[in-house]
């Protein structure tokens, strides 16, 4: 790993990740205590569920475009701010309104961060983008598993659902410290032809596939982090058992999101590796439809295995294009477009299951929506690369900020 992939670049990459999840996933467990303590209404209530697919979809889209006038590493710092300003901010104040806009500001600034972090990978590790992957794909993973297992005993130790949400706004600070230093050393240089915008990517090949294999992705990872929970209490299960068995699929992928991605980056059989990972969703559903309480805890993991598919996408963002600008808006597109996709899935389970009061039709569609996605990994597992696609203009040089 080069100088500019080395120790200051590793423990942010690692800070930065560990604190993105926490702004889109802390509210959850407490959200009926947020709800009474600022007297939210059901309408308020679901547009804070909904707030982290649009921050995607519009600042995510936006995100390599500033990079591309502000500098990479500066961008970040005034996203991970934003987080900072956001977290802390709702965690004191008295108003509904003022809640759902501070909620907006930190995850717009995680969906920016979290749209550059393939680029910042680009950048300073570009021969060892799987490692460095896995890196912060498991500080993400570790990030995610502790806003949802932890933000209820904080705000039982801290007095209360602020002193909760604001613990993991200090905890944010402390990831600003290493992108001061970082940021001091952007320059930013106009790149030959001008910036690869989202526009571009979007009428590529690769980008529409790109977008496409992550919004089914999503879609199956949002139906299991907000339906299983209920299914399995239909299945009997207390909803603390049933709470944890949906801890467990989000566990698992703590130790696969370490070992997953550098096996992908330097296998020559990449197909092989996605179609296993994948094929894991429909064991896990058929299961869930035969036998979803003896089985419960092996249906978990499968379906965490499956849910793996998340840092293999991340993995295929900074192995598909040849720079870090190509890398910067290859992501923004993918994730803006692939959230935006995936928003209507646990809207739509949701109808079918109150329209049917069973999960058999819910999990037929999860299961048609694994072939689309088998589909998709054959074709992204060959070597195709954004700049190839955009014509002779576009630089396939990198030119560092």
């Amino acid at each position: 790993m080069s100088r500019r992939g080395g120790p200051l670049f590793l423990l942010g990459l690692v800070l930065l990740s560990f604190n993105l999840r926490p702004a889109a996933v802390s509210v959850g467990p407490v959200l009926a205590e947020v709800r009474e303590g600022l007297s939210m209404s059901a309408t308020e209530a679901s547009l804070l569920t909904t707030l982290p697919v649009l921050a995607f979809a519009v600042f995510g889209a936006l995100a390599s475009a500033a990079a591309a006038r502000g500098g990479l590493h500066r961008v970040t710092l005034v996203a991970l701010l934003a987080v900072v300003v956001g977290l802390a901010g709702r965690a004191v104040t008295g108003s509904d309104i003022a809640f759902l806009a501070l909620s907006l500001l930190a995850v717009a600034g995680m969906a920016m961060a979290n749209v550059l972090m393939p680029s910042l990978v680009k950048r300073h590790a570009p021969e060892r983008i799987g490692a460095v992957t896995a890196i912060y794909s498991t500080a993400l993973a570790i990030g995610l598993t502790s806003a949802l297992l932890l933000t209820v005993p904080l705000s039982t130790a801290l007095g209360g659902w602020r002193g909760g949400l604001g613990a993991w706004a200090v905890l944010a600070g402390v990831a600003v410290l290493p992108w001061i230093l970082l940021a001091r050393h952007d320059r930013v240089t106009p790149t030959p032809g001008g910036p690869i915008t989202v526009g571009q990517v979007a009428r590529t090949p690769l980008g529409l596939a790109m977008a496409a294999f992550f919004g089914v992705q999503s879609i199956h990872a949002y139906v299991m982090f907000g339906w299983f929970a209920q299914l399995w209490r239909d299945a009997g299960y207390s909803p603390t058992a049933a709470g944890a068995l949906v801890g467990l699929i989000a566990g698992v992928s703590i130790p696969l999101s370490w070992l997953l991605p550098p096996l992908l980056a330097r296998s020559s059989h990449q197909r092989r590796i996605l179609v296993a990972v994948i094929s894991c969703y429909p064991v896990a559903y058929v299961g869930l439809l035969v036998a979803p309480a003896a089985g419960a805890v092996l249906w978990a993991l499968l379906a965490g295995v499956g849910a793996c598919t998340f840092p293999l996408i991340l993995t295929l963002i900074g192995l598909r294009a040849r720079t870090p600008e190509g890398t910067a808006a290859l992501s923004a597109f993918t994730q803006s477009a692939g959230y935006l996709l995936a928003a209507s899935g646990p809207f739509v389970v949701g109808l079918l299951y109150d329209a049917t009061g069973e999960w058999t039709v819910p999990l037929a569609l999860l299961l048609a929506l694994v072939v689309p996605m088998l589909a998709l990994a054959s074709w992204l597992a060959r070597p195709h690369f954004l700049e190839d696609q955009l014509g002779g203009s576009t630089p396939r040089r990198s030119t560092r900020p």
